[in-house]
């Protein structure tokens, strides 16, 4: 373990370090591509340009303005609206050149301007014509051009100057139209990168330990809140009238006790309440270290309205897989679907702001089959569960980083977004059932492993990349995590993780 490892460990809060394996594997963080990014990142349409001395670009800049008015994407606004004849592309300038006046133009000491008007479907050729007509100076000379440009912005300065070569000047103005913002993505890389291991190798140790407990397959999940400098991490509390605390869904997500069967007298972290195996697994782990992490996370009423100026991660939730936990493994069963690794670490999350409400306490119900095993059934489990939201007036998992060990099916990649997750990393991808990555699904992805036993090809098609996408109404940023040594976690590729 090296010297920046460990510091990231001694920074953990005493759960945390507690539970983080003696073997850490290292890895690499490997941005998610967005769908847009990877299928409309050259989406050509035509566009009129004309040329005219410098003296008129004025005029003709204000008729080009008039078809397109405010409109940001019909202005076309990466690429230049005047370029010098010497900077078009040296198609364009062969082409330009034998046509009308252009030996004029393109040759010695020019004083001319190519001149971008718009698109052609927006502009209609007589009356553009119309108008160039107006100007004194080329009136008896007009030249209308149709060239091919791209009609999104570049998402990087090398794709801007290939762009430029084969259509037209184009700006890259370091924003991405098509995904999340570049200047974001490393911003907090950089902060994800410094522990991302721990969590990872947490995640895959969790998994191991449900899987070898047949309580499901080998995955796992972990939720942890970063506190990042400069950046106030405390929800917004509204309080309505006659009211202690806010009742509003849009501050936080409740869960109705009998749907989740809570018995609140298991809730509350105490050690003497827990199974004994439990209690013997928590070793120099004190009920203090506990009470230290709940107060840590609640701090002081005032302390919370402050901007943090140290960073700072706090472990949440942890859960493996427990889709067999109470089923029978059997031949074309699936198991339980709502005791994903990822829907029992929200349901814990959520178990938590059920807590902090301070509800009435219940006579536990007695339940032959619990659908949302939100409950622990690992010491793990059980130890960060006893801990407190760390922001119980916030909504559920709203700006909450998870890991897991493999790609999230889409059911569970819905329920990431729904739970407002800000950030997800996983190792494994599923290219037949996962919801998170936008490549093309291979349709020899379970053929090539030589792990399918059925007939045919499988799959296929677009990926979802559901983490951003805008038609829905909340977007994420996503890494795949490349561990620097291979993992024994592979499963079936149809299996919904």
């Amino acid at each position: 373990m090296g010297d920046s490892m460990k510091q990231a460990v001694e920074e953990l809060d005493p759960i945390a370090r507690h539970l983080v394996p003696p073997n850490i594997k290292l890895g690499t963080l490997v941005p998610l591509k967005t769908n847009l990014e990877l299928r409309d990142n050259l989406s050509l349409g035509f566009a009129y340009i004309t040329r005219a001395p410098n003296k008129l670009t004025n005029s003709i800049v204000e008729i080009a303005r008039a078809f397109t008015s405010d409109d940001t994407a019909k202005n076309l606004p990466h690429l230049r609206r005047c370029v010098k004849p010497g900077d078009l592309p040296l198609h364009l300038k062969t082409q330009f050149m034998n046509e009308g006046n252009g030996r004029q133009v393109h040759f010695g000491k020019s004083n001319w301007l190519y001149i971008l008007m718009g698109p052609k479907d927006d502009i209609p050729y007589e009356e553009l014509v119309r108008r160039l007509s107006n100007i004194d100076g080329i009136r008896d000379d007009i030249f209308v051009g149709v060239i091919p440009v791209p009609l999104l912005a570049p998402t990087s300065q090398m794709l801007a100057s290939v762009w430029s070569a084969q259509f037209w000047q184009t700006i890259y103005r370091k924003n991405n139209p098509l995904g999340p913002h570049p200047s974001t993505i490393t911003r907090f890389e950089n902060y994800v990168a410094k522990d991302a291991s721990i969590w990872m190798s947490l995640a895959h140790q969790i998994a191991d330990k449900s899987h070898k407990a047949g309580l499901g397959e080998p995955v796992g999940a972990v939720i942890i809140k970063r506190t990042i400098p400069g950046k106030s991490g405390g929800a917004k509390t509204v309080v309505k009238p006659n009211a202690v605390e806010s009742d509003s869904a849009s501050d936080c997500v409740r869960t109705d006790p009998n749907d989740c069967n809570l018995d609140v007298q298991s809730t509350g972290g105490d050690m003497e309440s827990m199974p004994s195996a439990e209690a013997e697994y928590y070793g120099d782990v004190k009920q203090s270290d506990v009470d230290a992490s709940n107060a840590e996370a609640q701090g002081e009423d005032a302390a919370k309205q402050d901007i943090p100026t140290k960073e700072s991660t706090e472990i949440v939730a942890i859960a493996g897989d427990a889709r067999w936990h109470q089923q029978v493994k059997c031949e074309g069963s699936n198991g339980n679907p709502l005791a994903h690794a990822a829907l029992r670490a929200i349901s814990m999350v959520a178990q938590k702001l059920v807590r902090a409400e301070n509800r009435p306490k219940s006579e536990p119900q007695i339940m032959e089959f619990e659908s949302f095993q939100d409950k622990p059934l690992l010491s793990e489990e059980q130890l960060v569960y006893g801990t407190d939201h760390p922001s119980p007036d916030g909504y559920l998992c709203h700006e909450l980083e998870l890991y897991m060990t493999h790609e999230p099916c889409i059911m569970c990649a819905m329920a990431i977004l729904h739970s407002r997750m800000g950030r997800i990393v996983f190792q494994h991808r599923m290219p037949l059932t996962g919801g998170m990555c936008a490549e093309d699904r291979g349709y020899d992805a379970c053929k090539a492993s030589g792990a399918c036993d059925h007939d045919g090809n499988h799959g296929g098609g677009q990926g979802l990349g559901l983490f951003y996408r805008k038609e829905l109404n909340w977007s994420m940023l996503g890494w795949e995590w490349e561990a620097s040594e291979p993992e024994d976690m592979m499963v079936d590729h149809h299996l919904h993780a």
